[in-house]
């Protein structure tokens, strides 16, 4: 995975040590930081990736700007929401951050899957055999223009026997391992990067949105089974899949809570601000027999002297071809990718635009299985209105480090991600490559 620009490490945390950390989720419609101590746990249940206790201590968060369908597209702008949002939870915390953990929501995230084989010749597998197929799997090429956000062995096999966890002192011929590479376009990572570095802070690493959504608002028991979460937000919808407790599958498709909003501005000739206001209080996905009983009112574009008035069927006419449109490329997309929808799915909805009313139904029709709204389950200290499906992706980059050390990747590119941002030697090194 030799991408040169690739996004930063997050270096493991100790189970037995305290920490604090700044997340920094930058989204096409708020931008939110949250500041927050973690403390171990102590004992921990097999299989659960919570091994601390996540105190909020400071929180800020705005209407995002300078940033569409998840990419940074008004450098300036980008740079001034996310000074003010990072200012308000540090006045909150009453400390003052360097490093924040960003969550990558753009640059069409998807997957990419290696596996490596090792021998071992019939004795027990020891720990450099495990380094070492590890580190064959991580020196393949990712596709041309993409970094890898996330490195994870997804399960080992011994002699063809698969669901190994931990191979370490069984005895085989022939070891392998398969690892899933979570990527995103490069020139999307990069610019999030330096958006984020203008406002004067390191960037400790970067996570997938819907990964990150998972680890706040799944229990291990569903992820071990298997699940589906769903991250709706404003510029884009992703998909994470989860089996056997590890992601196993990602994806996005350009479509969110903000086409929604165009879809009734124009449908109704509103303006955005009335079209939002719309969407938030009286969208739905799916069609009530009250509907046709219901007026809403809004002021057309360009004529503010007297409002507008129209049936709430005509709103919800407009939205749920929309909702529907998303959730069908979304089944399509994780069919094509061996994930069809069953039964026995199970499917948790996270972000704003997952708030909407009747997206719980239309996903049960669409995708199939049981469907749930996640909310941040873990994190301490969040006001109420925090407390929400939009604060997903934020509430797990809290818990994002605790599970960090699970990644694998190659040697020699964790030790350039963990040297390339830290340290005045290195920034002066990089400053002189740059300039001369």
């Amino acid at each position: 995975m030799n991408s040169p620009g690739v996004p930063p490490r997050m270096k493991p945390l100790s189970p037995r040590r305290s920490a604090t950390f700044a997340a920094l989720d930058v989204g096409t419609s708020k931008i939110a930081c949250l500041i927050a101590r973690l403390t171990p746990l102590g004992a921990v249940a097999p299989g659960d990736w919570r091994t601390h206790r996540v105190r909020v201590v400071g929180i800020g968060h705005q209407r995002s700007l300078g940033v569409k369908n998840g990419l940074v597209v008004d450098m300036d702008a980008a740079d001034a929401a996310i000074r003010q949002t990072v200012d308000a939870a540090e006045r909150m915390a009453g400390m003052q951050v360097e490093r924040v953990i960003v969550t990558a929501s753009g640059g069409r995230l998807s997957s990419q899957h290696f596996q490596a084989k090792r021998v071992i010749g019939g004795r027990e597998v020891a720990e450099h055999d495990i380094h070492r197929v590890l580190e064959a799997s991580a020196a393949h090429h990712l596709n041309r223009g993409r970094v890898a956000v996330h490195s994870l062995p997804t399960g080992f096999s011994l002699d063809g026997v698969s669901g190994i966890r931990e191979p370490k002192d069984m005895i085989g011929e022939e070891l392998a391992v398969d690892l899933h590479v979570a990527t995103c376009d490069q020139a999307a990572a990069r610019n999030l990067l330096v958006a984020v570095e203008r406002s004067h802070l390191s960037v400790e690493a970067m996570a997938a949105a819907p990964y990150v959504a998972g680890l706040s608002t799944l229990e291990p028991d569903e992820a071990e089974m298997g699940v589906v979460v769903v991250d709706m937000g404003a510029g884009s919808t992703s998909v994470a899949v989860f089996a056997r407790g590890e992601m196993i599958h990602l994806d996005a498709v350009t479509l969110g809570g903000a086409h929604v909003t165009m879809d009734i501005a124009r449908g109704l000739d509103a303006r955005l601000s009335d079209a939002e206001r719309l969407k938030t209080f009286h969208g739905s996905a799916i069609a009530s027999t009250s509907d046709e009983r219901e007026t809403i009112s809004f002021d057309h574009v360009g004529e503010s002297d007297h409002k507008a008035h129209a049936p709430k069927s005509h709103l919800v006419r407009i939205i749920r071809p929309r909702i529907e449109e998303t959730l069908e490329f979304l089944r399509d997309r994780l069919a094509k990718a061996g994930h069809p929808s069953g039964p026995g799915r199970r499917i948790v909805l996270t972000g704003g635009a997952s708030q909407l009313t009747g997206v719980a139904e239309a996903a049960r029709r669409i995708l199939g299985g049981q469907v749930r709204v996640g909310r941040p389950i873990g994190v301490e200290g969040l006001p109420d209105s925090s407390k929400s499906p939009a604060f997903a992706a934020a509430a797990g980059l809290l818990v994002y480090p605790q599970v960090a050390a699970h990644e694998y990747f190659e040697p020699r590119r964790v030790e350039r991600a963990a040297t390339g941002t830290d340290g005045y030697i290195s920034r002066v090194g990089r400053w002189l490559r740059e300039s001369f």
